[in-house]
């Protein structure tokens, strides 16, 4: 895994081609923002050495968010290190074994709707024992002084935070906005575009309205997100711009008529489950071929 250097002391890590994390700061104090999937330990590790130094330690791992392809490796990173995980007080449940978060809706129709009907345990929550840390209050970053603060970015998960730095707006902004369409096979490949966080694992969709307003008003210059390449300069400020004005709620889906409810030990309200037609569709196709081969069989045997 190469580290890209995107901006003054933030480095990026692209993870399996889909997934990114962030290192940011210096030889003298940094930290670790998301840590993609389970079994990147040794590539992330070997990231930071390469960027910081051998056996480079970092003085803590922030979350984003604890969804698993953002808090998938950080455990194991944090036990190394014996650094604490710090994240929002409302994604804490999510790491300390309290909750699962709100299972994905596939209904929702397109890439990310399709996937997730193979891996509905996806995003189970997990238990980081003691490492497990709530963020500070005053919006201080853990490790990286006054020049970063975190933001109150909910919407995709409730404690979702992104980080932003005033000096030359440059914006961390997890899975907040991201510059990949997973909902669409074309936005996965297609040139970086700030987009939308993707629709069957999004939450709080009048939340999420509101994260983007906030994030364009702040004009980045660089936002670099959970998935897809960074975006700069004046693109960066007016595609996120061009999201907060014409941005509308999905047309379908189990979180848009109304969102899922949190406090601190996680869910504390599911929307009712749509209806999904899919299942039947497949046992009714799985049905007409098996009377097929039935009908073909006999017939051979007869012959």
């Amino acid at each position: 895994m190469i580290a890209e250097n995107i901006a003054p002391e933030v480095y990026r890590l692209n993870v399996v081609g889909l997934v990114n994390a962030y290192l940011v700061g210096n030889a003298q104090g940094w930290v670790l923002v998301d840590a993609g999937i389970a079994g990147q330990f040794e590539a992330i590790k070997d990231a930071a050495d390469q960027v910081f130094g051998f056996d480079a330690r970092p003085q803590a791992i922030i979350l984003t968010h604890a969804h698993t392809d953002h808090a998938g490796s950080a455990l194991p990173l944090a036990v190394y290190w014996n650094v604490p995980v710090f994240a929002h007080p409302l994604e804490l449940p999510f790491i300390t074994g309290k909750s699962d978060y709100p299972p994905a809706d596939p209904t929702t129709g397109g890439l990310m709707g399709f996937v997730m009907r193979f891996a509905p345990g996806t995003f189970r929550g997990r238990d980081f024992g003691d490492v497990a840390r709530e963020l500070p209050d005053g919006n201080m970053v853990p490790g990286l002084g006054a020049e970063w603060r975190f933001l109150e970015t909910p919407g995709h998960t409730p404690g979702h935070v992104s980080l932003w730095r005033e000096r030359d707006a440059v914006l961390i902004a997890g899975d907040a906005v991201i510059t990949m369409d997973l909902d669409s096979p074309l936005g996965i490949f297609g040139k970086p575009a700030v987009s939308q966080p993707p629709i069957p694992v999004t939450t709080d969709w009048h939340a999420e309205r509101k994260t983007i307003e906030t994030l364009a008003a702040l004009k980045p210059k660089l936002i670099a997100t959970g998935h897809g390449e960074p975006v700069s300069a004046a693109v960066a400020t007016a595609q996120l711009i061009r999201l907060a004005e014409t941005f509308r709620f999905p047309e379908t889906g189990r979180y848009v008529p109304e969102p899922a409810e949190f406090d601190l030990q996680g869910v504390r309200y599911l929307p009712p489950a749509p209806s999904d037609p899919l299942p039947a569709m497949v046992g009714v196709m799985l049905a007409c071929v098996a009377v097929g081969f039935g009908v073909w069989t006999i017939r051979n045997k007869r012959a």
